[in-house]
C-alpha cells in the first residue's frame, strides 16, 4: 500500500534547509553566537568557517559570527578553517638554515629564505599567516636601515608545486645602495603574533645575523632597477630614488579583473556569467622567450598582455587585489573565497611573478586594496553586515593582516602605490586607521591614494587633505570627460593650499558605461555603444582626459573601459581595442621628457590664455618667466599674457597625434611685456597643437 504526504510548500523548504544544514554541518556554533536564522534562502553553496553546506542566508551570518569574533581578536576556536581537505602529513620542521637569493645589486630583488617551522595553509593552531610575525632588520654599513615584513612560503617553490605546506619562509628587500648590508631576522610566534608586539622567539632563527654585498645596478631602459624606487618627496609628481627623474603616469586602469587569471590558482568565477576568468589568449604572441612562466608554461597571456602595453610605451596598470561581492567576484588572495585569515601561496606566488615582470618593463603597479562591496558602507547596519568585507570597514585582524600579507609579499617593487580601494565609502576615521597602518608597516614608504565616486570627492577628501592624513594623493573619478581638466585642478589646488602637495591622477574618466573607448574601426567598432549611442571617440579622450590631465597639473591618467563596450572593464583580454590610445599616451609623456620640460616645477596658468573657469577650450601649464606650454584642443591660434615676463621667447609646435620632432609656426620669436600672439600651426590648424614658448638665453 502506498502512503504518502503533502506538505505546504514552506514547511517543506524549511525542513530540507535544516535537512541539509543538519547533514552538512561537520562542527557546532558557537554558543556566544546564538540560533541561526530561521527563513533562509533556497540555494546551497559551502559554508565558510569549516561548517558544511548550507543556505547564502546562512553562510552570511556565519561570517558575520566570525568577522566580529576576528575583530575582537579573543582567540577563540571560531576562526575560520577552510574546508579544502588536508593533502600532506606533518613533516619536521625546518634545519634553521638562511639562503639568500637574487641578484645582489641595487633595487634588485634580494630574497632571504628561512627554513623554519613545518607549517600548512589551512593550520589554526598556529596560523601561520596570524600567530607568527617575521621580519628582518637591514642595515647598510653608512647606518641606513630597513624593517621588512615576511610571510610564510610552503615548500619555497609554490608557484610552480602549487604547496600549500612546507618549511620556507621569505623577506624580500630591494636594497637603495651597494656597499655592505648586514641583517637580523626578528620571528615570534603566538596568538595573533602577526598583528602586534608579543610572542615566543622562534628558534634557531630569531636572533640570526649575516652580511651580503650590493653591487651596482647593469639594467637599463625601462627596467626599473635602472631608475629606482619611485618615491612622494613633497610635490606633486613622484620622483626615482635613482636617477631623480620625475615620473608621468600613462596606462590602463582596466580591466578591474586583471588577475581573474584562469592559469592562477586557486581562481574561480562566482559568476562565471558575468564575470568568467580570463585567458589573455589575445596576448599569448606578445609572449617572448625568456619570459617567465611557471607550471611549465603558464602565465603566457598576462605576461604577454604586459609586454604590449609597456612596447606600446604605457608605464602602468591597475588591478583589484580582493573584490569578493563586486563586480568580478572573482579575485582573493586566500585560499577561498571567506576565509580571510588563511591565504594562498602558490596563487600568491604566482601574482608574484607577474608583479615582477611588470617592474622590469617599466610599469607602475596600482594596487586596488578592495572595491566599494567590500568596504561595509551600508547604511543602518551593524559593522560587518557585509559578509565580504574586511572587519566591517575597520582596522581589525582581518584588514592588518591582508594589509601585512600584500606589503610582505609585494611591496619591494619599485614602483607602486597602495589604494585603500575603489569607490571607497569607509569613513574617514576607517580611511585614517588605514593609511597610518599602510605607512608605519611598508619600510618603502610608497605612495597611498584612495579613489571615490565622483559625487563624493568633498566629502571623501577634504577631512584627509594636509597634516590631517599621511594619504599622499588621490586617484580620481568623474562622469563626464570634459570636467577632468577642472577637476585635476582643483585638487592639485586644494592639496597645495593644504600645505601637502598631493600626487593627483585621473584614473577613470568619463561615464561608466563608456570610460575610455576603443579605437574608431578596431575589429569594425563604430563609436557605438551596446544600445547604439554614439559617442565620442579616442580623440576627445586624448584632449580632454590626457592632456586636460597633464596641462592642469596632474601625474598622470589611466584609461577606464566602461562596461557598454567590447572587451570592457570587466571583460577585456585584448588591450589592442585602444591601440591608437596607447600611442598618444606614450607621445604626450614622450614630450615632456625629450624636451626636458620642468614639469614638476609647473602650474596651471589657464588665466593667461583667457580661461579662468578652466573650460575645454584652451589649457596654459607654465613656469612663469621660463617656459609656457599652451594646448589647443581644437587647433588654431592663440594668445597668451606674458605681461609678468622679461626677455624674448622662442615659440615651436608639437603634433600630439603623430609626436616627433619640435616644428614652426607662423611665429618664431615673441618678446615678453605684453600679451602676444601665437600664430597658426604649422600642420592641419583644425586638429589638436601644443605650442612651446622657451625663454631664450
Amino acid at each position: 500500500m502506498k502512503f504518502s504526504l503533502r506538505l505546504p510548500a514552506s514547511v517543506f523548504l524549511c525542513l530540507c534547509l535544516s535537512l541539509a544544514t543538519a547533514v552538512g554541518q561537520q562542527k557546532s556554533f558557537p554558543s556566544h553566537w546564538g540560533e541561526p536564522p530561521q527563513i533562509q534562502t533556497r540555494d546551497l553553496r559551502p559554508l565558510p568557517g569549516g561548517f558544511g553546506r548550507g543556505s547564502s542566508t546562512l553562510a552570511a551570518w556565519i561570517q558575520q559570527n566570525l568577522d566580529r569574533d576576528a575583530a575582537a581578536g579573543d582567540g577563540s576556536p571560531t576562526r575560520p578553517v577552510s574546508d579544502k581537505p588536508r593533502i600532506e602529513p606533518r613533516r619536521a620542521d625546518g634545519d634553521g638554515s638562511v639562503d639568500v637569493s637574487g641578484e645582489l645589486r641595487v633595487w634588485h630583488r634580494v630574497t632571504l629564505t628561512l627554513d623554519g617551522p613545518y607549517a600548512h595553509e589551512q593550520d589554526n593552531q598556529p596560523n601561520p599567516f596570524t600567530d607568527y610575525r617575521l621580519s628582518v632588520a637591514f642595515r647598510h654599513e653608512d647606518g641606513t636601515r630597513y624593517e621588512v615584513p615576511g610571510y610564510f612560503a610552503a615548500d619555497g617553490d609554490a608557484a610552480n608545486s602549487s604547496s600549500d605546506a612546507g618549511t620556507k619562509w621569505r623577506v624580500h628587500f630591494a636594497p637603495d645602495r651597494t656597499g655592505t648590508w648586514e641583517y637580523e631576522i626578528r620571528f615570534h610566534t603566538g596568538e595573533l603574533a602577526a598583528l602586534g608586539d608579543g610572542g615566543a622567539a622562534v628558534e634557531p632563527l630569531h636572533g640570526k645575523r649575516g652580511r651580503f654585498e650590493i653591487a651596482e645596478s647593469n639594467k637599463s631602459g625601462r627596467d626599473l632597477r635602472a631608475h629606482g624606487r619611485l618615491q612622494y618627496v613633497g610635490k606633486h609628481y613622484l620622483r626615482f630614488a635613482g636617477t631623480g627623474q620625475y615620473f608621468l603616469k600613462v596606462g590602463a586602469d582596466a580591466p578591474e579583473t586583471l588577475l581573474a587569471y584562469a592559469d592562477f590558482d586557486g581562481t574561480v568565477a562566482s559568476n562565471p556569467k558575468k564575470a568568467p576568468l580570463k585567458t589573455w589568449q589575445p596576448h599569448v604572441k606578445d609572449w617572448s622567450a625568456g619570459d617567465p612562466t611557471w607550471k611549465d608554461g603558464k602565465g603566457k597571456g598576462l605576461v604577454g598582455a604586459i609586454n604590449y602595453l609597456s612596447g606600446k610605451g604605457c608605464n602602468a596598470f591597475s588591478f583589484l587585489t580582493y573584490n569578493a561581492g563586486g563586480d568580478g567576484d572573482n579575485i582573493w588572495p586566500f585560499i577561498q573565497r571567506d576565509d580571510k585569515l588563511h591565504y594562498d601561496c602558490s596563487k600568491l606566488d604566482q601574482w608574484g611573478i607577474v608583479l615582477d615582470h611588470g617592474c622590469q618593463k617599466g610599469m607602475y603597479l596600482h594596487f586596488k586594496m578592495q572595491e566599494t562591496e567590500n568596504d561595509d558602507h551600508t547604511k543602518g547596519k551593524k559593522a560587518g553586515f557585509v559578509a565580504e568585507s574586511l572587519d566591517g570597514g575597520n582596522l581589525g585582524t582581518q584588514r592588518k593582516l591582508y594589509c601585512r600579507e600584500l606589503i610582505a609579499r609585494f611591496g619591494h617593487n619599485l614602483a607602486l602605490n597602495w589604494n585603500l580601494g575603489e569607490e571607497n565609502t569607509q569613513t574617514t576615521q576607517q580611511q585614517n586607521a588605514m593609511i597610518n597602518y599602510l605607512a608605519d608597516l611598508d619600510p618603502y614608504d610608497h605612495p597611498i591614494v584612495v579613489h571615490t565616486f565622483p559625487d563624493q570627492q568633498d566629502k571623501v577628501y577634504r577631512p584627509l587633505l594636509g597634516q590631517a592624513s599621511k594619504l599622499t594623493g588621490t586617484s580620481l573619478q568623474n562622469s563626464n570627460i570634459a570636467t577632468t581638466h577642472a577637476q585635476t585642478f582643483k585638487w592639485v589646488q586644494a592639496s597645495a593650499e593644504a600645505g601637502k602637495p598631493w600626487v593627483v591622477a585621473f584614473d577613470e574618466s568619463g561615464s561608466a558605461a563608456h570610460g575610455q573607448s576603443p579605437d574608431i574601426g578596431y575589429q569594425g567598432f563604430d563609436g557605438r555603444d551596446r544600445s547604439g549611442k554614439l559617442i565620442y571617440t579616442e580623440n576627445e579622450v586624448r584632449k580632454q582626459t590626457l592632456w586636460g590631465t597633464l596641462m592642469a597639473g596632474g601625474a598622470g591618467c589611466e584609461y577606464y573601459f566602461g562596461y557598454q563596450f567590447p572587451e570592457n572593464d570587466i571583460l577585456c583580454e585584448d588591450c589592442r581595442r585602444r591601440d591608437r590610445s596607447w600611442d598618444y599616451c606614450r607621445i604626450a609623456i614622450e614630450f615632456f621628457h625629450q624636451n626636458k620640460i620642468p614639469f614638476w616645477e609647473m602650474t596651471n596658468q589657464d588665466a593667461l590664455v583667457d580661461n579662468p573657469q578652466h573650460g575645454n577650450d584652451k589649457y596654459c601649464f607654465a613656469k612663469p618667466n621660463e617656459v609656457y606650454l599652451v594646448y589647443l584642443p581644437s587647433g588654431g591660434t592663440s594668445s597668451v599674457d606674458l605681461t609678468q615676463a622679461q626677455g624674448d621667447f622662442q615659440v615651436r609646435w608639437y603634433d600630439p597625434r603623430q609626436g616627433g620632432e619640435l616644428q614652426t609656426g607662423s611665429v618664431q620669436r615673441v618678446s615678453a611685456g605684453a600679451e602676444v600672439k601665437l600664430g597658426s600651426p604649422p600642420g592641419t590648424p583644425a586638429e589638436d597643437w601644443l605650442v612651446l614658448l622657451r625663454k631664450v638665453d
